[in-house]
């Protein structure tokens, strides 16, 4: 995924927040270019050992696959998933034996699922698979709020991160 630019200041809801969504998932990659292999999996935030570059980016991917594929959709949950029953509440982020290479690819197709997946409903669309929160299921304008929010969060904490690791700053490759 290449880095994307802000959408149009004057454009329309759903090119304000697919587009938002896109730049921000576009820093995940780019926080991630030139790191070392001996840094994709070091552990830097020692009360946070799951908050490392290549864990960040496995949650990432998760949480696309859950808000747009499982909730948005309704897609059923075929056991792919990395929670179980009775299990690790941040299960997805165990992934030391896992390339950062890899973890990407796959964060990049998870993206394109979702927009494929969401490309055709309406703002107003209500999520399709069963609805854990309180007050019922989500519009897809909510869920892309959320979304944008959930991602720049992470994305700062990649940036964090990888100061932490190398000194690398900023939001240009």
């Amino acid at each position: 995924m290449t880095v994307v630019t802000r959408p149009p200041l004057t454009a329309d809801e759903r090119t304000q927040l697919t587009g938002w969504l896109d730049l921000q998932r576009s820093f995940v990659r780019m926080k991630c270019a030139g790191l070392s292999p001996a840094d994709e999996h070091r552990k830097v935030l020692p009360t946070s050992p799951l908050m490392t570059m290549a864990g960040i980016v496995a949650h990432l991917r998760w949480n696309e696959y859950s808000w747009f594929q499982l909730n948005v959709a309704g897609v059923p949950d075929t056991g792919q998933t990395p929670w179980t029953e009775g299990g690790h509440v941040d299960a997805e982020m165990f992934v030391d034996d896992v390339p950062l290479a890899q973890l990407l690819d796959e964060y990049d197709e998870e993206c394109a699922r979702s927009n494929a997946t969401i490309a055709s409903l309406p703002l107003d669309a209500l999520e399709q698979g069963p609805s854990v929160r309180e007050g019922g299921a989500a519009s897809l304008r909510y869920v892309l709020c959320h979304m944008i929010e959930e991602t720049a969060r992470h994305v700062g904490h990649l940036d964090i991160i990888r100061e932490l690791l190398d000194g690398r700053t900023g939001y240009t490759e």
